[in-house]
């Protein structure tokens, strides 16, 4: 109940459409019901009769009513659709807006594949059970009730065979349904992992054909595709097995009443038109029921797709604003004292009705320094340059995401500016420290576009000094609409190293108090990170910037170099110190600068 709550709060504006659709409904029901007792009429006292003045007079009433109940109708089903699409848009936009607001930790919580399949094919799922309700479902019990009633006013005894027969079918229903339930939820999890497999493939398609994987590739998107075949099979395998069912009690019902009905006529009990009459009523009751059966599929089917999408809706950040937030950094001072970081643990769970539980907990830790940041203490001065370098796993980008407060702190506290970072409002701090990922992402769009992301008011001159100082400008002026050149989706239209640049570019738009480049350089030649890193000592020299590098010669002209390992902080102070006195750093750096250095640094 509570996740029907949830959903039906994207309704919004369209309530009247949902109200009317059924209004309609029942005024064509009610239009087909009188047609089957005015053909009796005309049957029994215009046919029977002789009296053709009769079956005239009926017979334009009764096409006067097939026409409303056809406008009824076609009403009712533009209500319908005009409801059921916007109830659909209002719940990808409630569920789009709910995700823009998640934290790190609650987008790790679900994976990018099943939150597409939850906006898509299960709000789909929703989209035509909610279609269904208000009109179907309106329509197939006030046509079962009032057509109960018509056959009992007509003949009690006769209606007692499909009263029989109802209970039966209700039952077949019953079972049918509660399997099918447990069942469409496994298959919409097979929907999550074919998507996943789509994704991957579509998103590295270069890599899968650089190392001919394609048949690789292949094998692993059939075997999702034949899990959600067979899943998808047991399900409809049951769902199918309702029709012929109903067929069969459907007939049996009509046999029987044929019998009963021909000896109350030769009794005289019953009229020709009546015992018509019956059998369109009876018809109506079989296959109203046969229509709520059809219900009762898509509900089961919506159910596990209402579940997914509740879930995203109800999933709350876990990262919030303060109750009374700080709106302003006062400089760029960092300091940690004493932090403990370790990332949540995604954990599901099935309960006793087959339902998947999803929550996240702490892995289990012996001690603090199991985690994957643990005991760090340090501070940085505002307007420093720091050289953040270390190996595979030591932590490096998990300690810049704790700056900008992409993640919490376990342990401890992060401080920027002086004041601990949960004490800021959100967009304030992320906008006085910007990152530029590891993983560089540019939009579709122009240059001038996706720099702008950085400051949306900029001017063109604002985006053209920004890019000088990313030595982007280079490369720009060579293309032949310059900043308004198209980038393609994902950037591919642009190498590594420029496309760094220009996601360093609109880092700088944004004027930070701190910069944080996350390994970002790696794709440029030595020359051009040298002339880089020089810009930013000359245009921006108040602002704090942390360089996270794996080349000794990307950091070694820092203020000072923090050498992380295993998640601790192994030493911080400058190269020249470091060389003397840290073995982690001095061995980098002969490997890399004695043995040979950078392949694109000059000799």
């Amino acid at each position: 109940m509570q996740i029907v709550k949830k959903l039906m709060k994207s309704i919004g504006q369209y309530r009247l459409q949902t109200i009317m659709t059924p209004v309609f409904t029942f005024l064509e029901v009610l239009m087909e019901i009188l047609i089957p007792y005015i053909i009796a009429s005309i049957i029994d006292k215009g046919i029977t009769a002789g009296n053709m003045a009769e079956v005239v007079r009926l017979g334009v009433i009764m096409l006067i009513m097939a026409f409303a109940s056809l406008f009824f109708g076609i009403m009712a089903g533009a209500f319908a659709a005009d409801a059921s699409s916007g109830f659909a848009a209002n719940l990808r936009q409630s569920m789009y807006e709910n995700i823009q607001t998640f934290s790190f930790s609650n987008i790790d919580k679900f994976s990018t594949a099943g939150l597409v399949t939850r906006m898509t094919t299960d709000v789909t799922n929703i989209q035509n059970a909610f279609q269904m309700i208000i009109r179907i479902a309106v329509r197939a019990p006030l046509m079962m009730i009032i057509s109960l009633i018509m056959c009992v006013v007509i003949n009690p005894h006769i209606s007692l065979i499909f009263l029989v027969a109802l209970f039966f079918l209700a039952l077949v229903v019953f079972l049918i349904v509660g399997k099918a339930t447990k069942l469409f939820r496994k298959v919409f999890r097979r929907y999550d992992d074919l998507n996943a497999s789509v994704e991957e493939n579509v998103s590295a398609i270069r890599v899968v054909k650089a190392f001919v994987r394609e048949d690789y590739e292949e094998q692993k998107f059939g075997k999702a595709a034949d899990a959600l075949y067979q899943q998808s099979v047991q399900a409809e395998k049951l769902v199918v097995a309702n029709m012929p069912v109903m067929m069969l009690v459907v007939d049996a019902c009509m046999v029987a009443i044929s019998w009963l009905g021909a000896h109350y006529i030769l009794d005289g009990a019953m009229t020709t038109g009546e015992l018509t009459s019956i059998f369109s009523y009876v018809m109506n009751v079989l296959f109203s029921l046969m229509m709520l059966a059809m219900i009762f599929v898509m509900i089961s089917m919506s159910a596990a797709s209402g579940q997914r999408i509740a879930e995203v809706l109800e999933e709350k950040p876990s990262i919030t604003n303060p109750e009374n937030p700080v709106m302003e950094v006062k400089d760029g001072s960092i300091e940690f004292d004493d932090v403990d970081f370790a990332y949540m643990r995604r954990v599901v769970t099935q309960d006793k009705n087959g339902n998947d539980i999803v929550h996240e907990e702490m892995p289990e830790h012996k001690s603090r320094e199991d985690s994957t940041l643990h005991n760090l203490s340090f501070s940085i001065r505002s307007g420093e340059t720091i050289g953040i370098i270390g190996g595979t796993g030591s932590g490096k980008t998990s300690l810049v995401a704790l700056i900008s407060r992409l993640y919490d702190v376990t342990h401890g506290c992060v401080k920027v500016g002086g004041r601990d970072v949960r004490d800021y409002d959100l967009e304030t701090l992320r906008n006085e420290v910007s990152v530029v990922l590891q993983n560089n992402v540019l939009f579709s769009g122009t240059i001038l576009d996706n720099l702008r992301w950085g400051n949306e008011n900029a001017t063109e001159e604002e985006c053209r000094k920004a890019c000088e100082m990313a030595c982007a400008d280079e490369f720009i002026d060579r293309m032949p609409e310059g900043y308004h050149t198209y980038i393609t989706q994902g950037g591919t239209n642009v190498s590594g190293g420029q496309k760094q640049r220009l996601c360093i570019a609109r880092a700088l738009m944004k004027k930070p108090k701190v910069l944080i480049l996350d390994d970002s350089t790696s794709a440029c030649d030595t020359a051009t990170d040298a002339k880089i890193r020089a810009a930013f000592r000359t245009a921006i020299p108040g602002t704090t910037k942390l360089i996270i590098a794996q080349r000794i010669s990307s950091v070694q002209d820092c203020d000072r170099i923090l050498v992380l390992d295993g998640g601790t902080v192994n030493a911080f102070d400058t190269h020249e110190n470091l060389l003397k006195t840290n073995r982690i750093y001095s061995e980098i750096y002969e490997s890399q600068i004695k043995g040979g250095g950078d392949f694109d640094k000059p000799q």
